[in-house]
């Protein structure tokens, strides 16, 4: 098998999947891929390095480099702590761009979580158009309900579903977030915020429907009470 070949094989191979879907290698592994003998000198040059560019990136290391640590056997009885890393994805990717790039195998790895990073950039973006159109559509059918609960006027019916969830007014929302205020809020959130939203406003639309509720100011209230709830999950 050619190394370049192994490298790409041993990588997808060492890949973990945790319980929330995401994928990560632990550090260990990824040593012996890219071809650093020793722990000790591959943690001290290239992971730590590799830890500083991602909080110089604004990005917390805490969540992509997480340390950790087993006892293993060291012969005749005795045990041995064995220091590792859990690494995510982008973890490996600035391992490896910030490793030695005259070993073949690290410019296969910079290549290699390059192609994976995009790719997953580019699923999260699918996933984020598919969750906004679920939301437009939510929003359609609560307009719905509210109507029938006899909500005449809808802006400040949405409003109060805002100040629940943000503790603010739509307004306001916009300015702390530089948003033009004729854009729409919620084409500029990121996928936990726009699933936020769309338990808000599922959760509002079942519960004055469940309930029967009437009236133009109990439905704003219902809606903001359900904001409260949401937010404060």
């Amino acid at each position: 098998m050619e190394p370049l070949d192994f490298v790409m094989r041993a990588l997808d191979q060492k890949k973990r999947t945790a319980p929330n879907g995401e994928g990560y290698w632990m550090g260990r592994d990824i040593q012996v891929i890219l071809g650093y003998a020793e722990w000790r000198n591959f943690f001290a040059t290239v992971i730590k390095k590799a830890r500083t560019a991602c909080d110089g990136s604004g990005v917390p290391s805490s969540y992509h480099f997480v340390e950790t640590s087993k006892v293993i056997s060291a012969g005749k009885g005795a045990e041995l702590e064995r220091a590792d890393c859990y690494l995510t994805r982008y973890a490996c990717y600035l391992i490896a761009m910030n490793g030695d790039s005259s070993k073949a195998e690290v410019a296969t790895a910079q290549t290699y979580f390059a192609v994976q990073t995009r790719r997953q950039e580019l699923n999260d973006q699918e996933k984020r158009v598919a969750l906004r159109e679920r939301v437009r559509v939510s929003n359609k059918i609560l307009a719905g309900t509210a109507s029938e609960a006899g909500v005449t006027r809808f802006a400040l019916f949405n409003d109060a579903g805002y100040r629940g969830l943000y503790g603010m007014g739509l307004a306001d929302i916009k300015r702390r977030k530089r948003i033009s205020p004729k854009e729409y809020l919620l084409d500029r959130a990121g996928r936990a915020e726009l699933a936020a939203n769309e338990f808000r406003i599922t959760q509002t639309q079942q519960k004055l429907e469940r309930e029967r509720i009437q009236g133009e100011r109990a439905a704003m209230q219902t809606h903001q009470k359900v904001g409260e709830e949401v937010r404060a999950r």
